[in-house]
């Protein structure tokens, strides 16, 4: 069976922090450290909601992130800011090495699926703005199935709807709780350690592959 990767979008294939242009515009010198704040909000949003089986579409959690780091930084952003930052939220800049290195792996007949925690709807957006999409073949979405990372239901239901094995799946993520996640739901994993600085969670665990770029994936992957 052709070997599946499944590529994480936030943060892996899209720049979450491609927002911080527009925040200069709008809280100045805090922009990094706001840009930093709202990503790991909504995360946690995203995990509490999981936890109490109150699913939500990924971009009300982010709006919610949003509204909470302006109260937490005590920013007083108005409603036509919040406004403009969830718009440009939906047309994030996709990493450098993300197209040319998807168009590799698809020369050694690697099948590439976008795999996200944001709706069929938002991702497919993202990746038609960054000019990114033609490079997909399929697009699996979380709200299939109202659950968000690491919940091991979603590493199933990829697996599912690709009808592949999990020996021939692999979850590409620069996200150290989704390369968990689906190292525990039986796939393997490959970490794109995006920073240098970045570490990796404590568990006792280890990806079966850590890369810093994409470009470094698909030379692994031609081999």
């Amino acid at each position: 069976m052709k070997r599946v990767l499944a590529f994480d979008v936030y943060g892996t294939l899209i720049d979450t922090h491609g927002v911080i242009e527009e925040l200069k515009e709008r809280v100045g010198d805090q922009a990094t450290v706001f840009s930093q704040h709202w990503r790991d909000k909504q995360l946690e949003y995203t995990f509490r909601r999981g936890l109490m089986g109150a699913y939500v579409d990924f971009a009300q959690c982010t709006g919610e992130a949003l509204e909470f780091v302006d109260r937490a930084m005590a920013t007083s952003l108005s409603q036509t800011d919040k406004d403009r930052l969830m718009t440009s939220y939906a047309r994030l800049p996709a990493f450098v090495d993300v197209a040319e290195a998807l168009e590799r792996m698809a020369e050694n007949g690697i099948r590439r699926v976008a795999f996200s925690n944001g709706s069929r709807q938002a991702v497919t957006g993202l990746l038609e703005q960054a000019r990114i999409i033609q490079h997909f073949d399929d697009i699996v979405s979380v709200e299939e199935v109202k659950r968000f990372k690491p919940d091991p239901v979603v590493y199933a239901h990829l697996r599912s709807r690709l009808e592949a094995a999990a020996d021939d799946t692999w979850l590409i993520s620069s996200n150290p709780f989704d390369v968990i996640g689906a190292k525990h739901a039986g796939l393997h994993a490959a970490w794109v350690r995006r920073s240098a600085e970045a570490p990796f969670d404590p568990w006792g665990g280890e990806p079966d592959v850590t890369v810093a770029d994409l470009d470094e994936l698909a030379s692994i992957f031609a081999r």
